[in-house]
């Protein structure tokens, strides 16, 4: 018997790695352990630089939120960047929260990315929009 994924719950981009390294940050027992966010991040690296979207996205965020060092901050918000570009909320949500920090203090990309986040749905990016300082 073969297991079958529905065809719209897998993007046709997502690769085998991509959707092994979802499972596991999403997994509730194992995403927050940090081997195993190592080896998701080695399976996000080869489909973020082809351009998976997705990939982009969560290696991006893993490595803003669980890198120590500014090298790897820099491409993670690099490819946040690209992922957001492309249209990916959480990519966008995440940006806007980073912008909005004041390590970044960028307020108006924070505001430009919480927009797009928020035109695409996103609940929390109207939270968060709330609270910026009105553009002067």
């Amino acid at each position: 018997m073969k297991f079958r994924v529905p065809a719209e719950s897998v993007s046709s981009q997502q690769t085998l790695p991509t959707r092994v390294a979802l499972w596991l940050l999403d997994s509730p027992r194992l995403g927050q352990a940090q081997s195993v966010k190592r080896i998701a991040g080695k399976l996000l690296k080869q489909p973020a630089r082809e351009g998976v979207v997705v990939a982009q996205s969560r290696l991006g965020q893993m490595l803003c939120r669980d890198c120590g060092n500014q090298r790897d901050r820099r491409i993670g918000l690099d490819m946040l960047r690209q992922a957001a570009r492309a249209g990916d909320r959480r990519a966008q949500l995440e940006l806007g929260r980073l912008c909005s920090q004041p390590r970044v203090n960028e307020p108006e990309q924070a505001r430009h990315w919480l927009e797009q986040a928020a035109s695409q749905g996103s609940h929390e990016a109207k939270r968060l929009l709330s609270r910026l300082p009105q553009h002067s």
